[in-house]
Parts: C-alpha cells; structure tokens; sequence
C-alpha cells in the first residue's frame, strides 16, 4: 500500500507536495519496512512491476486529490535507479499520466545519485525527454554517499532534496554541527544559483524549520509538519475548493 508524507512551504506553511512512500503489511509477518523489502525487490528484479505499481497508485491518488480540491497537489514518487535503467521507463511514466489524465507537472520522480552508474549521457537523455513531457525532477538524500556538486550543475533537474542526517546534526553538539551547517550552506548556496529549489527532509522542531529557513531553504518534510498517512487523512492538508472558502468579508471579522 502507499501512504503520503506532506511538503510544506517553511514560510507560510501551505502544503505544496506530498511524497508517496510504499508500505507492506504481510498476513504472517505482520510490517515490514521498507529497507527491507526494497532491497529484495531489486535484488529480484521485482522492483520494475512494483516502481510501476507505485506510480499508478500515486497518478490515481493525484487525479483524486485534484478532483476533490478544484487544485492540483504535487505528488512525488521514489524511483530506483535499477527501475529508472528499464528500457521502458519513460513509457511507463507517459503510460501511468495519460491514464489517469493527470497533468505532468503534478508528477514529481526522486532519483538517488545511483542513477549514475548508468552513465551520466543516458540518464541526462531520459531526464530531459521527462522534462519536455512536463515532469518534474528531484534528486534525492543530497550529500549523502557520493553526491557531487556537478550533479545539481550537470543534470536536468528542479529539486535538491537535503538529507535528514544533515538536519539532524544541525541543532546536535554530538554530531559536528558546523559540518551540517557547511553542507546546507553550501547546498542552498548552489541550488540557488542554478534556481532549483530547496526541501530539507526530516524536519522535528520549530527551531530547524526556522534555521532552514533563514539558511534559505523554501520547502521542508518532517515529524513537525505530519507524518506518513493514508491518502484520506491528507485531505485536510489539501487546498480548499474555491467554493468552500470563505468570503472576505468573514476573513476580515478578526
């Protein structure tokens, strides 16, 4: 099954997308997590059927949300990078849109670094025939294994996803802070430049959201803003239908 964790603007706190995260409740075994059955996936081969079953899944989800708040909500999908090597991704991706007659850009992929051992010539391709087709892209938990700047320079992408290690260890003394604080720094300072924008993930307390921000980070995800839920439990996250919002009048009482 798929729940969704909100994305939150760390300014006004509006929610701009929501990420699709895969679960599995198993009869005799009762949950188990994600690090472990992904990896078996791959390993498999298995993970092509179920990427794609995901991203239906959140295409369905996105066509709903959109249908029920009059706006559309951004949803992001993980893709690995043994999925995202399938000859027939791009299809898959054009395929899981046209049915579900979602617009592109409200389909975001997370791709890790490791989408580069495929060659950085055939990912490049694949990523700009995505974005020519409205897709958005994001590369995700950014300074963590081999992550390179040249990524964020060289790839076609829109967002850079800051690691929850590195928001973790901004506010702990135990974890070198000041090398937490030189990354973001760093990230936002590139990112900026290259006008891609900027989610921190793993967002716990009002003082990180603040420093995010002021380090200029624009979107945040983390246990302060909601945790992974069922579809129908973001609905109060959604935008409202612009018949169901207020009159100005009554905004204007207070």
């Amino acid at each position: 099954s798929l729940v969704y964790q909100s994305i939150h603007d760390l300014d006004s706190g509006d929610l701009r997308k929501a990420e699709a995260l895969a679960r599995w409740h198993h009869p005799k075994w009762g949950h188990v997590p994600p690090h472990e059955f992904v990896p078996i996936a791959e390993r498999s081969g298995l993970i092509v059927e179920l990427g794609e079953w995901i991203l239906r899944e959140a295409c369905r989800q996105a066509k709903a949300w959109e249908a029920r708040s009059g706006q559309g909500v951004v949803v992001s999908v993980n893709v690995s990078a043994i999925q995202f090597a399938h000859p027939g991704f791009y299809r898959t991706v054009e395929a899981a849109l046209e049915d579900h007659a979602l617009l592109p850009e409200l389909l975001e992929l997370e791709l890790t670094e490791g989408i580069v051992m495929y060659g950085v010539d055939h990912v490049t391709e694949t990523l700009q025939r995505l974005q020519r087709l409205g897709v958005r892209i994001a590369i995700d938990d950014f300074g963590t294994g081999y992550s390179s700047f040249a990524y964020l320079r060289d790839l076609p992408i829109d967002t850079v996803k800051i690691d929850k290690s590195f928001v973790k260890d901004l506010g702990s003394p135990l974890h070198a802070p000041q090398f937490a604080l030189a990354l973001v720094e760093a990230i936002t300072h590139v990112a900026k430049h290259l006008d891609l924008v900027i989610v921190a993930e793993g967002i716990e307390t009002e003082a990180q959201r603040q420093m995010l921000k002021d380090l200029g980070c624009q979107l945040g995800q983390g246990y302060l803003f909601s945790r992974p839920m069922p579809a129908d439990d973001l609905q109060p996250f959604l935008p409202m239908p612009p018949t169901a919002q207020r009159p100005v009048r009554d905004t204007l009482v207070n």
